[in-house]
């Protein structure tokens, strides 16, 4: 089985020893997503506020996932990291609104700190 590393030019570059996400041929085609930050592809940076932060993250998710002819509508299972879990119900209409009428399995977490002071990160395993 081989596995195709994927990374997209129009999501940030990574900031860890990984790629954007790496995809496995098996009966069906499985994409797995490295967490995305809401850093802007362009500069590098995150914008201010969670909310931003998460419409960034989850456009940059999108924009991985288009590199391998996938959207949000193939993602099944996603993991939400919080740097503050207070700000788990402005996320919640964020992801809804992208995600639409495709609900993946999820799960939603605070954790102490995330990458370069980020508020937000998600990754997501898709298929077609």
């Amino acid at each position: 089985m081989a596995n195709k590393s994927i990374i997209s030019s129009q999501a940030p570059a990574a900031v860890g020893p990984y790629v954007h996400a790496v995809e496995v041929s098996a009966p069906q085609k499985t994409v797995y997503v490295s967490g995305q930050l809401g850093l802007i592809p362009a500069t590098g940076v995150l914008p201010e506020g969670v909310e931003a932060q998460a419409e960034q993250a989850l456009s940059n998710l999108t924009a991985v996932l288009a590199e391998s002819g996938l959207s949000l509508a193939d993602v099944v299972k996603t993991t939400v990291f919080l740097a503050d879990m207070a700000d788990f119900s402005a996320i919640n209409s964020i992801y809804a609104r992208c995600f639409g009428d495709n609900k993946p399995a999820r799960s939603c977490v605070a954790v102490k700190t995330l990458p370069k002071d980020a508020l937000f990160e998600i990754e997501a395993v898709a298929a077609r």
